[in-house]
């Protein structure tokens, strides 16, 4: 199936239903009115030409229906992170994949105060050179038959480029994502199947659209069942995405454990009354933020694993099997497998190896990169470069990234271990995260990165009845705030860049 055709299929089965209730924009659309729009901006980007089309936008309705029209009018979406560096990550996506267009907005770049580049094309400005035979036609053909309109717009096939999303960088430079209709429409099958989604559901939609989890999630699954999503453009307004739930009784929300972090401390008690599925993944989710959503609010916070190669999901907890703690079980039609991560054995249950996995939710491969793509995919099976174990009742879970495994003194010490350790002896307004710093004597040595001083010695002390010396904190830094992502994971790039610039000082 392709995504922008089922989107058209819903569209005539629910014209009438709010299709977006815009939050940021204050403004309610209709599926019919998405539809019109999208065929409106599909025909002027025909012009564009043919290949990849830059989109830069906050969640809105007029992010989601650039990004229809764009699939419409044959071009692929390649959607650019404007929470860090919106300039140098427009460089780098145009550079990677050799496009000139980009879509954004004025109000945008003001913001953000990033520079107007060449290729850039503004929203205002197209949608006010629409004329009115343009509307008019578009009305014409949006009241035809859904045969007839769906041969009116680019077709061809499942395993074409849907979109292309980035890696997160938070350990290295980005890598160009090739996700198909197919990747995508596998994971919509499985996730609906998994929590009995329906056209009734009211989706909270910020996670940001240059993110996996927020085009998944926040885009395609909703608006392939008819659901009601609520765009709101910043996911760290806490307060009033508190607000934006109780009052438009959002029954599903998606977001990072640092998001959820916010709601649980800005929320009051019955605003996520009308809620019944609240997922978090992206991160580790900390028992303290489960059980803090228990407590205030008597609801579940699941937690499921998933990749950008992925589409994103992978595993999951559901509220009929949920075993917290676990990033839960591999959705319908996909496998997975852990192999010891030096001789690429399969593991034993309980066992931990690289996580492995196979499906219709693995993405074609790296744009332009054939020799990233040969490593991670191997056989069918692509290479997570995570570490975990499956245990006898099939749950998976997740001990973090091959890469914050280090050897000291010749044992293998898991930096997420020892985060796990600190975050629960710390009170819950501290962050924490460990990172390493070369050691010519051990090879490595840990450091621990806190938002606020702490008693030092006291901790250590009660880390010491949990951990072996080897992995104990040799320093603890301090730093006022730590720093994210736009898909709200910890930056590890810019931290681990802080400390030793703050050691170095020392």
């Amino acid at each position: 199936m392709l995504m922008h055709q089922q989107f058209v299929r819903i569209a005539k089965k629910y014209e009438n239903k709010i299709a977006i209730e815009d939050r940021t924009l204050n403004r309610k659309v209709t599926y019919k009115k998405a539809l019109l729009g999208s065929l409106l901006l599909a025909k002027r980007f025909r012009q564009f030409d043919e290949g990849f089309v830059g989109i830069m936008l906050p969640n809105s309705a007029v992010a989601v229906i650039a990004i229809l029209g764009t699939l419409m009018s044959g071009r692929v979406p390649v959607m650019i992170n404007y929470s860090t560096g919106a300039e140098s990550n427009c460089e780098f996506a145009r550079d990677k994949c050799a496009f000139k267009t980009i879509i954004t907005t004025k109000s945008l770049l003001e913001k953000l105060n990033c520079p107007r580049m060449e290729g850039m094309l503004f929203l205002e400005d197209i949608m006010k050179s629409l004329s009115f035979i343009d509307k008019i036609k578009a009305s014409v053909k949006a009241a035809l038959p859904v045969d007839l309109l769906l041969k009116s717009i680019h077709e061809g096939n499942e395993d074409d480029t849907l979109l292309i999303l980035f890696t997160s960088g938070s350990e290295k430079d980005p890598k160009a994502v090739q996700l198909t209709h197919r990747n995508i429409f596998s994971n919509y099958k499985a996730l609906v199947k998994a929590f009995s989604f329906t056209a009734d559901d009211i989706f909270l939609a910020n996670l940001p659209y240059f993110h996996v989890f927020g085009q998944t999630a926040n885009l395609w699954v909703p608006f392939c069942l008819g659901m009601t999503i609520v765009t709101y453009a910043n996911p760290l307004d806490f307060k009033t995405i508190c607000d934006i739930v109780r009052e438009e009784k959002v029954t599903i929300i998606a977001g990072t454990p640092t998001f959820f972090r916010g709601y649980l401390r800005n929320s009051k008690q019955g605003d996520f009354e009308s809620v019944r599925i609240m997922l978090s993944g992206a991160d580790k989710c900390p028992d303290a933020l489960r059980d803090g959503f228990l407590e205030k609010h008597n609801k579940v916070l699941l937690e499921a694993y998933g990749t950008t190669e992925t589409s994103p999901a992978i595993t999951l907890n559901t509220l009929e099997s949920n075993r917290p703690g676990s990033v839960g079980m591999p959705i319908d039609g996909v496998q997975v497998i852990t192999e010891n991560f030096e001789t690429g054995e399969l593991c034993k249950p309980g066992e931990i190896g690289k996580i492995l996995v196979k499906g219709d939710n693995v993405m074609k491969g790296y744009f332009d990169d054939f020799e990233q793509t040969s490593l991670s995919l191997r056989h069918g099976w692509y290479d997570t470069g995570d570490m975990g174990f499956l245990d006898a009742d099939g749950y998976l879970w997740h001990v973090g990234r091959l890469k914050r495994f280090l050897k000291i003194g010749g044992e293998m010490v898991s930096l997420i271990r020892i985060e796990d350790v600190l975050e629960k002896l710390l009170p819950p307004e501290i962050e924490c995260c460990v990172v390493e710093i070369p050691d010519a004597v051990l090879g490595a040595r840990i450091i621990a990165v806190v938002t606020e001083p702490i008693d030092e010695k006291n901790i250590l002390r009660k880390m010491s009845k949990q951990l072996p010396n080897i992995a104990l904190p040799y320093k603890f830094v301090v730093i006022p705030e730590m720093p994210k992502l736009g898909s709200g994971k910890i930056d590890f790039k810019t931290i681990n860049g802080g400390v030793r610039d703050i050691l170095q000082k020392k």
